[in-house]
C-alpha cells in the first residue's frame, strides 16, 4: 500500500499502489476481470447485509467492506480461486479438515475483525448465525424483507458452528497477514457531515433542504463502496467526502461557495472531476450487474467459482 502522507495523517488511509490495481492474484489465477468485479460486488453486498442484520453502526460496516476490498488487491493479495468470499454450508462438515479447507470466509472475517476493533464487538456465534442465514439463499443479493425459506435450512448445528467459527478465525489471521496488520480505515461519512457544517449548509436545527443534502451525501458515499473503480482504496476519505458533497449539493439545489472551496480540504480539481464521474457511474453499473445475475447465483465460494469458469469455457 502507498505510505500515508505526512499532512492530515489522522485523516488518511493506506492506498493501493499502481501494481496492486493493475494485477491481482485472482487475475493471475485465471479469473476474468469482469467475473472478478462481479464477485467483489456480491461479497461487498453480503458484508453490508450481514452488518445490517447484526445491527452494527455504519462506520463498522464501511470499515469491513474496505478491508474486504483491500484483501484481494495486488499479486500478493487473496485470490477468489483460493480465498472464497464466503463459505458454503456444504463445506461445513466434520469430515473436512478446517486447517486445510480452501473455503476462507473473507466476508465474515472482515466484518468480525472490524467489529472486534470497535465499541460494538460481535461474538463468533452471532456472526456465524447471520452468515448461515444469508447463505441459505445463495441468490439473495439485497437485504430481505422477511425470511422466505425454511428455518431449518439456516440452522447451525453445534458441529457446523464450531467448524464455521474455526474457518472465520483462521481467515481473520490470513487477512491480517495479507494486509500486514495495517487495518486502519478512516470513514469519510463523519468528515462529510463536518464539512457540510463548516460550509454553512447544515445548520442546527437542520432544514428540510439540508436534511436532503446530508442524506444524498451519505448515499453517494455508501454507493461508492461498491464502485468498480475501487474508490475507497485509491482516494483519501477527504476527497470522497468532498466529491459526495459536490454532487449532493447540485441535486439538492443547495448553493456552495463560488470559490474553489474543495482546495481547503486538500482536494484538487482533477481528482474532484474523476470522482464526480465515478460516483455517477456506480448505480448504473450495479443495476447492470444485478440484472446479469438475477437468474443465477454469483460464485461466492471456491467450488462455485470453478463451476462458473468451467461453464464459461464451454
Amino acid at each position: 500500500m502507498v505510505p500515508e502522507p505526512e499532512k492530515l495523517l489522522s485523516l488518511s488511509n493506506p492506498l493501493a499502489t499502481v501494481e496492486q490495481l493493475s494485477t491481482s492474484s485472482s487475475s493471475l489465477n485465471g479469473v476474468p476481470a469482469e467475473l472478478e468485479s462481479s464477485i467483489r460486488l456480491a461479497g461487498l453486498e453480503i458484508t453490508q447485509t450481514a452488518g445490517i442484520l447484526l445491527q452494527l453502526p455504519q462506520e463498522i460496516i464501511v470499515q469491513a467492506m474496505v478491508l474486504f476490498t483491500r484483501f484481494y488487491l495486488g499479486p500478493e493479495g487473496g485470490s477468489y480461486r483460493t480465498n472464497s468470499a464466503k463459505v458454503g454450508l456444504s463445506s461445513l462438515t466434520l469430515d473436512n479438515s478446517v486447517l486445510t479447507s480452501r473455503s476462507k470466509d473473507v466476508s465474515a472475517a472482515s466484518l468480525y475483525m472490524a467489529a472486534k476493533l470497535s465499541a460494538n464487538p460481535q461474538t463468533p456465534r452471532s456472526v456465524c448465525n447471520v452468515y448461515a442465514y444469508l447463505m441459505s439463499e445463495p441468490t439473495r443479493r439485497a437485504f430481505p424483507k422477511a425470511p422466505t425459506n425454511d428455518p431449518e435450512s439456516y440452522y447451525l448445528s453445534e458441529g457446523n458452528y464450531h467448524a464455521f467459527r474455526a474457518i472465520v478465525l483462521q481467515t481473520e489471521i490470513i487477512v491480517l497477514r495479507t494486509l500486514s496488520f495495517d487495518v486502519k480505515t478512516v470513514v469519510p461519512h463523519h468528515l462529510a457531515l463536518t464539512y457540510l457544517q463548516t460550509l454553512g449548509v447544515l445548520p442546527s436545527p437542520p432544514s428540510s433542504k439540508s436534511r436532503t443534502l446530508a442524506a444524498r451525501t451519505l448515499g453517494y458515499l455508501n454507493v461508492a463502496l461498491l464502485s468498480p473503480q475501487l474508490l475507497y482504496v485509491i482516494f483519501q476519505p477527504t476527497a470522497l467526502a468532498v466529491a459526495a458533497i459536490y454532487l449532493a449539493s447540485r441535486e439538492a439545489g443547495v448553493k456552495l461557495p463560488s470559490t474553489e472551496w474543495w482546495e481547503v480540504y486538500d482536494v484538487d480539481r482533477e481528482d474532484l472531476g474523476f470522482l464526480v464521474v465515478a460516483f455517477r457511474s456506480c448505480e448504473p453499473w450495479i443495476k447492470r450487474e444485478r440484472e446479469n445475475w438475477k437468474d443465477r447465483k454469483c460464485p461466492l465460494t471456491v467450488d462455485e467459482l470453478e463451476a462458473e469458469m468451467k461453464h464459461e469455457s464451454i
